[in-house]
Parts: structure tokens; sequence; C-alpha cells
């Protein structure tokens, strides 16, 4: 390998493990790699200017706030108490109404923190009062969060849409049925915790209630059905739909609700813009580490070296399946995607796996590796709203964890999961 392959592998590995935050440990290594590789440093400019040059990429920040103002303006309580008269009821009741109420609300904001942080604040507290210990609710409450990723309109899948350069509607598309995997083996969980711990059982609603909680809720509900529905249906973009969220959490939560307080707006816009901050940061400084990495054809000859020792697509998966469940341990999910978006779909193509089904098998590790420990993003949420620590929420987690990735192994090997509903 060249000097400035080593640089960008291991010299980035070495600023990761020395703590460096992602963003500078890759704008580190591109910068020192262009001084070595004796390139014109115009280029690095010219790349990060053209790496945000993407219409997508306007959904990230949209989309991160309908979410905010959503659960400020009181609807993601509204989603609960429609899924608590539903299943309420059945063993491990509250552990369902959890994953259900995080679907809907997945369905509406796309992104996974803010998932976690509505639905864990309100159900987290009621499971315990329930008899389910702390830890297993806030375990719940950030698996239940990662659905987001995969139930579209999915942040993950804009941005790998952006990478990959496919179509973002068919991605979301994609990833519907594997949600629904996701939350079926959730709630088998539950199921099977409540009957082990024996946790009473919770009566069921009248028909007063079940109607009162759809009156109630007739507004939280429809949030999905406009969003999907407007992509769906060719009305607008993607992009366009994080808009109509913003608007129709801001309209909703403001004069109908009437529970979104105008004062906390601008602190909403303002934690929206740092997040998406972040994340541009590390697509910026990535592309520059795409440009090299291209430079040198590493991707190509990874490929190439791949194909000729490994002849099995299944064994390729496995192996890529492994790896980035290892990466997402210790690195940034979003960063994973970017920094090796380019090799991940050159192999992707050697195999001939089809894109959006790959896609698919990236965006549920991407699932996955935000509820993983040590650095899931959503486990930082979950000690936010719990006041656990780390190490009590990571205990509790791997039966969840160990329930994703059989789905991952489903979606992985049975590409009809990711297919079937496309058009």
């Amino acid at each position: 390998m060249s000097s400035t392959v080593w640089l960008l592998t291991a010299g980035f590995g070495v600023l990761i493990l020395a703590g460096v935050p992602f963003a500078f440990a890759i704008g580190m290594v591109v910068a020192a790699s262009l001084v070595l590789a004796d390139i014109d440093p115009i280029l690095l400019p010219q790349t990060f200017m053209a790496a945000t040059q993407s219409f997508s990429l306007l959904a990230i920040p949209f989309f991160m706030m309908a979410g905010e103002l959503m659960s400020a303006g009181g609807l993601s309580q509204r989603l609960i108490k429609v899924a608590d008269v539903f299943v309420r009821h059945l063993r491990g009741g509250l552990g369902h109404v959890t994953v259900l109420a995080a679907a809907v609300f997945a369905a509406i904001s796309g992104s996974a923190p803010a998932t976690t942080a509505a639905i864990g604040a309100i159900m987290i507290p009621a499971m315990a009062e329930r008899g389910y210990s702390k830890s297993f609710a806030t375990a719940l409450a950030v698996s239940a969060g990662v659905l987001a990723p995969l139930i579209p309109p999915s942040i993950a899948f804009v941005i790998w849409g952006v990478i990959s350069e496919q179509s973002i509607s068919r991605l979301f598309s994609a990833g519907i049925l594997p949600g629904i995997l996701m939350a079926f083996a959730l709630m088998t969980i539950c199921w099977w915790h409540a009957k082990r711990h024996r946790i009473a059982l919770l009566p069921r609603a009248s028909l007063k209630e079940v109607w009162q909680a759809l009156r109630e809720g007739v507004w939280a509900l429809l949030a999905p059905v406009i969003v999907l529905g407007g992509i769906y249906g060719g009305i607008f973009t993607p992009t366009e739909a994080a808009v109509v969220s913003c608007v129709y959490a801001l309209l909703v939560g403001g004069f109908i609700e009437r529970r979104l307080k105008w004062s906390v707006v601008p602190a909403i816009i303002w934690r929206s813009l740092k997040v998406t901050a972040i994340v541009m940061a590390i697509i910026v400084f990535s592309a520059g580490f795409g440009v090299l990495i291209a430079q040198e054809r590493l991707a190509p000859e990874l490929a190439k070296w791949l194909a000729a020792n490994i002849e099995q697509q299944w064994i390729m998966l496995l192996i890529l399946n492994a790896t980035f469940f290892v990466l997402a341990a210790i690195m940034d999910e979003i960063a994973i995607m970017i920094v090796f978006g380019s090799m991940l779909m050159a192999i992707a193509s050697a195999y001939g796996v089809d894109p959006i089904h790959f896609g698919t098998i990236i965006v549920t590790n991407v699932a996955i590796g935000m509820a993983s420990p040590p650095i899931g993003y959503c486990l930082f949420v979950g000690v936010a709203v719990s006041g656990l620590k780390l190490g009590q929420i990571a205990k509790s987690i791997w039966p969840f964890i160990l329930c994703m990735v059989a789905v991952l192994m489903l979606v992985t090997y049975v590409p009809a999961f990711s297919l079937a509903l496309q058009p």
C-alpha cells in the first residue's frame, strides 16, 4: 500500500482510538494526505463545497426539527395513548405500547435519537411503575428508538441514498418490511420478559376509552399518513416532506393542540442545527476522504481482492455484517456509511447484490449500531432520559441486540424483505 493509503487507514484509526472527534480525525488525515501526495490544497474546499450541494441533505435538519416539535407539542403522548388502548391488556402490554408508539413516531420524525427521547421520557417511568426494571424499560426505549432508521421517512436512508446515488423513495419502501419485522422481534422480547418476571396484566380498554384515544390522537395519526402519502403519491419529494412535517408540527402543536409553547421553538431550532452541523461536518470531511480513496483505487482493488478470494456471496455478506457490527461499536454510524460508502458499493457491485437490497442491509446495521455499546448514539439518549449509568442499560440491552442481529440475517439473506414493496 502507498503511504497515502497507510495515512488514511492507520492514521485515521490511531486518531479515533486517541479520542479525536470523528469529523476532525477525518479532516486531519485528509489534509495530511494532500500534503503527502503533493496535491493542490485547493482541492479540499472545492470537494467540501461539492459535498453539500445535494438537495436531499436538506431533509436532515427538517426531520430532526419535526421530531422535536411533535414531542414538545404533545403528539408523542397522543400516540402512546392510542397504542395503549389497543395492546396494554396483552402479556408485556406496556412494552408493546412502547414499540408501537415508537414505530409511529419514527414514521413522522425519521430520527432515532428524537424517537428514543420522546417515547422514553414517558414510557420508562410508566413501565417502572408497573413492575418492569428501569434498566429493561430504558433498553427497550433505546431499541424501539432505532426503528427510525428503517421505518420511512428515515434520515439514515436519506444519507445512504445521497452516498450511493440511489432513489431515496425506493430505499424508503425497502425499509418498511424490515422495520415491521424489527418491531415484532422487540415485542417478542417484551412478551418473554413479562412472562418470565410475571408482570401483572393490565385491564382491556373499554370502547369508550378506545374512541376517546382515537379522537384525541387523530392529528398525531394523520402525520405519517400525510408525510408518507405525499411521498408515495408523488405530491412532494422526501426533502419537501421534511418541511411539511415541520409545518404540520407547528400548526398542530401551536394552534390545534395548543401544547407547544412558542418560547421553546428557538431552542428546538438551535438543537436541530447543532446536530445537523455535526452530521454535515462528517459529510464534508468524508467527501475529501472519498476523493483520496478513489484516487488510490482502494475501493476497486479491495473489491477485486475479495472477489478473487471469496467466491460465495453469502460469505462476503456475513463478513461485511460482522465487520460493520464491530465498527459500529467504536465509530459513529453515519461516519461509517460516508467513509466506507464507495468501497461498500464497489464490493456489492462486484458480487451482484441489488443496490436497494444492499442499502437496506447497511441501514439495518446502522440501526443496530445506534443501540450497541459502547458508543451507540441512542444509548446516551437513554442515559440522559432515565438517569441510569451506561453499564446498567448495556447489560439489559443484549437480548434486544441479539434479536436485531437475527432480523439483520433475515434481511441479508432474504432479499424479498427489501424488494417486495418496490414500485
